[in-house]
């Protein structure tokens, strides 16, 4: 569910019935997400895909399915006064209000590099021409005891997956996926991304870029809306997915068909998958913004 980003000005006053709905609504939405992983965890069963989500991006299950109005949105109503046991929350005339000026002096700093790391992503014209190869240069010319899921089976043998890296141009910008090549694999990179001119590669045509907007939402709260935050996680979600079947791995017994980027069909079918994320990504990259731009000026 895509509703309207509520920062900016103007104040937004929301009845009992209409935001405990749109609380249930969220809790509802996140729940179908958290339920099959808080059943896999209780079992202690591992999934390469969606364990992802709750491990590299460290948001607990009930961080994500606790809603929030996002500021400018003031809670009618006598219910509204449990949210007044959060630190970030102030009683006003209008209701129960997020206080952006809440936001500690040390976050600002955060918040204002991120506006502009956002900022330049928009910008900046995006690729389309990785296909995917990242997932493989984290396994290249390693020995199996060394490979991250050792429980799924390779796609090819350790010589031919090194052949198909080899044959193909390998361009990550993002830094957060280039940190996991293997040692073998970081000099055949076009760029050599670090954390500090991680602004300078960082483009909006990037699936990781895209999944991480998750986590700039997440980062932001509780400023982020709950209906901002699972947009966000629905779409780290689909691309993850798409991540790793695009990945070396064969994962067909838990339902994930390959796309098979060492095919110039599976290229094609890679990157039409990827310009479609890009642009999903758009409009939450743009309520990110706004959203930064509103917590600068409390």
């Amino acid at each position: 569910m895509n509703v309207p980003p509520t920062v900016g000005p103007g104040l937004q006053v929301l009845s009992a019935p209409e935001w405990q709905a749109r609380r249930t609504a969220h809790e509802t939405r996140v729940q179908a997400w958290l339920g099959p992983h808080q059943t896999r965890a209780a079992r202690g069963e591992k999934h390469p895909v969606y364990d992802f989500l709750f491990s590299y991006y460290a948001f607990r299950p009930a961080w994500l399915r606790r809603w929030q109005p996002g500021p400018d949105v003031a809670l009618a109503g006598e219910a509204a006064r449990e949210f007044l046991r959060r630190p970030e929350y102030r009683e006003t005339s209008d209701g129960i209000r997020l206080d952006p000026a809440a936001l500690r002096p040390s976050r600002r700093v955060f918040v204002a590099w991120l506006r502009d790391l956002l900022v330049v992503m928009r910008e900046r014209p995006p690729f389309f021409g990785c296909f995917g190869l990242h997932e493989w240069a984290m396994v290249y010319r390693q020995t199996p005891d060394e490979i991250r899921h050792q429980a799924w089976p390779l796609r090819f043998s350790r010589e031919k997956l090194a052949q198909i890296v080899e044959s193909q141009p390998v361009c990550c910008t993002h830094f957060d996926a280039f940190r996991f090549f293997t040692p073998a694999a970081r000099p055949l990179n076009r760029v050599q991304p670090t954390r500090g001119n991680a602004p300078e590669h960082e483009q909006r045509g990037c699936l990781h870029a895209n999944m991480d907007l998750y986590k700039w939402a997440f980062k932001l709260a509780p400023f982020t809306s709950g209906e901002l935050l699972a947009d966000s996680f629905e779409l780290a979600r689909d691309i993850r997915e798409v991540d790793m079947r695009a990945s070396p791995y064969d994962l067909r017994a838990l339902g994930f068909e390959p796309i098979a980027i060492e095919t110039s069909a599976g290229r094609a079918e890679y990157e039409r998958r990827q310009r479609a994320f890009t642009t999903r990504g758009e409009p939450l990259r743009e309520r990110l913004i706004a959203l930064c731009a509103r917590l600068l000026v409390a």
